[in-house]
């Protein structure tokens, strides 16, 4: 009952992410928001980490590690996210998002130079094939535009090479403390973009601006993750099971929250991506049910 309470907290948590940030546009310009999300998440993680863990400063070669590895987990993929969410609507964005996994397995075994499997292909087409039918309509009444889906995909992708370079480090630092340095440092260096690309006179640093960024920095950067990495610890196979309830739950966000429109194109769309993400780790559920 633990572990179902923690997968289902995370699964509505971290698909909360687009519908927190489209709210938080209403009010502000892209980048702003995800510089005030990631100074303020990495102050939080970075003191509770030299606090409570009394962990100790990066040294040498760690900091080009995390330099690397916040560039494309904070600086790209959230940036370009934020971004994004300005031209495609909340639902689209978690449905976009629950494709990662299918993107990771096969970046991955490009990187490794091995074989794409025939299941990590299939789901990857899949996956493709049910956000262009989920896009569709949207895209007809100017709930999603052509620039926005190719920033949204950039960002994808992104991040599945930042997942992949970092587990391919070897690192030395406590989570906490590798969180709280990439996403610090992520952001210095979207600064300079966040200065040259934001029209600061469309900034209003309302209650509903403020409460966006709250969200975006406690329930989602903060929480949703550390429930991820609890699940992942206890069962990574079954971890994989709850993002399957994330496109569903993204989808529900942008209805009630935002008024956007769900069809049955939605309907088939987010059942493509779950059977992508089925089929693309399926081998992996047949070999741990047969331990």
């Amino acid at each position: 009952m633990k572990n179902i309470l923690a997968g289902l907290f995370f699964a509505m948590l971290w698909a909360s992410a687009s519908a927190a940030t489209k709210i938080g546009l209403l009010d502000a310009q892209p980048f702003v928001i995800g510089n005030c999300r990631f100074f303020i998440a990495g102050f939080i993680m970075l003191s509770a980490s030299l606090i409570f863990q009394k962990s100790r400063l990066p040294q040498g070669k760690e900091w080009q590690q995390l330099a690397i590895y916040g560039f494309l987990n904070v600086t790209l993929y959230l940036g370009c996210f934020v971004l994004a969410m300005k031209k495609v609507s909340a639902g689209i964005g978690s449905l976009s998002t629950a494709t990662n996994p299918l993107i990771i397995s096969v970046i991955s075994a490009i990187w490794m130079k091995r074989a794409i499997k025939k299941g990590e292909l299939t789901g990857l087409i899949l996956g493709i094939l049910g956000v262009a039918i989920a896009t569709y309509p949207l895209l007809i009444k100017s709930y999603a535009s052509v620039d926005g889906l190719l920033i949204l995909a950039t960002s994808m992708i992104s991040y599945s090479v930042g997942t992949i370079y970092y587990s391919q480090q070897k690192w030395d630092l406590p989570l906490l403390t590798i969180n709280g340095w990439q996403v610090l440092i992520g952001g210095v260096m979207l600064l300079p973009v966040t200065f040259l690309m934001t029209d600061w006179e469309n900034n209003h640093y309302t209650v509903r601006f403020w409460s966006s960024v709250f969200w975006l920095v406690v329930p989602v950067s903060i929480a949703a993750v550390q429930l991820w990495l609890y699940l992942l610890k206890t069962d990574a196979v079954k971890a994989s099971l709850w993002l399957f309830l994330c496109p569903i739950f993204g989808f529900l966000y942008a209805s009630v929250l935002l008024d956007e429109p769900i069809t049955t194109y939605t309907y088939i769309g987010t059942a493509l991506v779950i059977l992508g993400l089925y089929v693309a780790q399926r081998e992996k559920f047949q070999s741990k049910s047969s331990t």
